[in-house]
């Protein structure tokens, strides 16, 4: 019996990091592991040519949702159930952090972590992520089922969105495969990326809870002659760590190059002497886990689920205290006794997007067969 599922992608613009690259390296994956299903997907108009580049089925799209997160929201809300209805789908599928908030077609949501409930900023911060947290609350306490990315985020799920833990499953993520590009210095010349000095590189988007600026603070600690080069990838311009750069004087030791290309990035981690993650909080922490597969020393604030995506073979160090992080920066780079290329690797390998995928599909035919969620007044 044919299984159609709709794939809630409203908030795919390319831009959001690993809650895209999730839903791209399972859906790759998924229809070889479902020859039942038949996906299609609902996206926003600025996601669409992403989507359709890797999608495997039928592209819907709903020109009035844009890349901004209120109307993603809008979309989700008012559009994907009744979608999803019309077109006779089985199952629904958000898989980056919220989708419907009412019952209706049975659900799977993925909430990869509950962020905006355990860092919540200032004040101001507070009340924007304020609609943001109760879509997510919602939508997750009205699924069928919440899949999540590890034992840390299930439990800040079960804490903070109050969702039985019976509902919801811990699905690790995977790390992406290393694709050597022949030249890496060659790639990076164009980023302004030069020899001579060791490299820290650092990736993610700009949100309070990647902490940059203790990073960037941490850096300002070290005695500029022992200073390394400093490279934090991953935001549009005007990047709003240029501001912080200015503050601490870092000019010459920081680097803030925006979005790279996939083989500029295999590239910084070729030409990288060590990996740093300075987040507060994380739902897995997907670069920690790209790292070490490639080899790379890794340093991470620690957290409970640093560790268990870095396990024993990455560092810890406190993020916020800048002199304490600083020391460790400097204690990473200085010291090579461990084997790194080869342990790295090998804690990697447990982090599989080819596992996630089988488990995923499990989880999705289970649900789908199943048929529980019934529309309700909510």
């Amino acid at each position: 019996m044919q299984t159609r599922i709709l794939v809630d992608l409203l908030g795919f613009t390319g831009r959001r990091g690993g809650t895209e690259t999730y839903a791209r390296e399972l859906l790759q994956r998924l229809p070889r592991l479902m020859p039942e299903a038949t996906f299609a997907a609902v996206v926003g108009r600025e996601g669409a040519d992403r989507v359709r580049a890797f999608f495997p089925g039928r592209v819907r799209v709903l020109r009035g949702v844009g890349g901004d997160p209120a109307s993603w929201a809008i979309g989700a809300v008012c559009a994907t159930n009744a979608i999803a209805r019309n077109s006779g789908a089985d199952l629904i599928w958000a898989p980056a952090n919220f989708g419907p908030i009412r019952r209706g077609v049975p659900r799977i949501v993925t909430v990869h972590d509950a962020i905006y409930d355990e860092v919540p900023g200032g004040l101001v911060d507070r009340e924007l992520r304020r609609g943001t947290s109760f879509l997510m609350r919602r939508s997750a306490q009205t699924a069928d089922r919440v899949l999540t990315v590890s034992h840390s985020a299930a439990e800040s799920i079960r804490r903070h969105l109050g969702v039985a833990s019976d509902r919801i499953e811990v699905i690790p993520n995977g790390s992406a495969d290393p694709r050597p590009v022949s030249d890496p210095w060659e790639a990076v010349s164009s980023l302004g990326v030069t020899t001579g000095r060791p490299i820290v590189l650092s990736i993610g988007n700009r949100m309070p809870h990647k902490n940059f600026e203790g990073l960037l603070a941490a850096v300002a600690t070290i005695d500029p002659a022992r200073r390394p080069l400093t490279i934090i990838a991953g935001s549009r311009f005007p990047d709003p760590l240029a501001a912080t750069v200015e503050q601490h004087g870092l000019h010459a030791d920081v680097l803030l190059p925006g979005w790279v290309s996939g083989d500029q990035l295999e590239a910084l981690y070729q030409v990288s002497d060590l990996y740093v993650c300075p987040s507060l909080a994380e739902g897995f922490g997907l670069p920690i886990a790209d790292a070490l597969r490639r080899g790379l020393r890794v340093l991470a604030h620690d957290i409970p689920v640093l560790r268990e995506v870095g396990g024993t073979v990455a560092r810890y160090g406190d993020a916020t205290s800048p002199h304490r992080f600083g020391e460790a920066i400097v204690a990473a780079l200085s010291d090579s006794s461990d084997d790194i290329a080869r342990t790295g690797p090998a804690w990697a390998d447990r982090f599989s997007w080819d596992a996630s995928a089988r488990a995923t599909a499990t989880a999705l035919r289970a649900v789908a067969r199943s048929g529980t969620n019934q529309e309700d007044a909510a």
